[in-house]
């Protein structure tokens, strides 16, 4: 009795370590896919009627976006001939009014960013894709935007590379 009790959680123990080396907690299928490549995401926003220019956008985001790839996936950055590409452009950046007080004055704004994202996979080329991914933050009207920025792209990039992620390798 004592032997087939020390069988079975041996026979456990093998059988769970070998299934952690399949399923990977993000979810994501990388299929045979090794290397992926993220271009430099332009920022457009200006020509988005609104919308403005914020230096330097665009390489936090494209570093927000290699940076969550990396952590989550055992793939390996690349420079060019990536197994996987992402390529896009910052296509919005607004500041607007969203709440007032009673006496019109705004209470609170949002700033928003969009994303267009084109996504390529070498390896299967039926998960390509063109899509646009958005995401914003509320913030206090008294606030200035240069004093919760910080913050705010914080919060945005998290919520927009998560999407895009998923959308591209998320398994669900």
């Amino acid at each position: 009795m004592k032997h087939s009790g020390i069988k079975i959680l041996f026979l456990s123990i093998l059988f769970s370590s070998n299934s952690c080396g399949v399923y990977n907690f993000s979810g994501a299928d990388i299929g045979t896919a090794t290397t992926f490549q993220v271009n430099f995401f332009q920022n457009y926003a200006d020509q988005n009627p609104g919308s403005t220019i914020q230096p330097g956008l665009g390489r936090d985001f494209t570093l927000a976006l290699q940076d969550l790839i990396n952590n989550l996936t055992s793939l390996s950055l690349t420079g060019s001939n990536g197994d996987l590409l992402y390529e896009g452009e910052i296509v919005e950046y607004r500041v607007t009014p969203m709440t007032a007080t009673a006496d019109q004055r705004t209470a609170q704004n949002r700033l928003t960013m969009s994303v267009n994202v084109r996504f390529f996979n070498k390896t299967k080329e039926d998960a390509d894709f063109e899509r646009r991914f958005s995401f914003f933050h509320d913030f206090d009207a008294a606030a200035s935007l240069t004093a919760v920025q910080a913050a705010a792209h914080e919060e945005i990039f998290e919520r927009i590379t998560q999407d895009i992620f998923n959308a591209s390798l998320g398994n669900w």
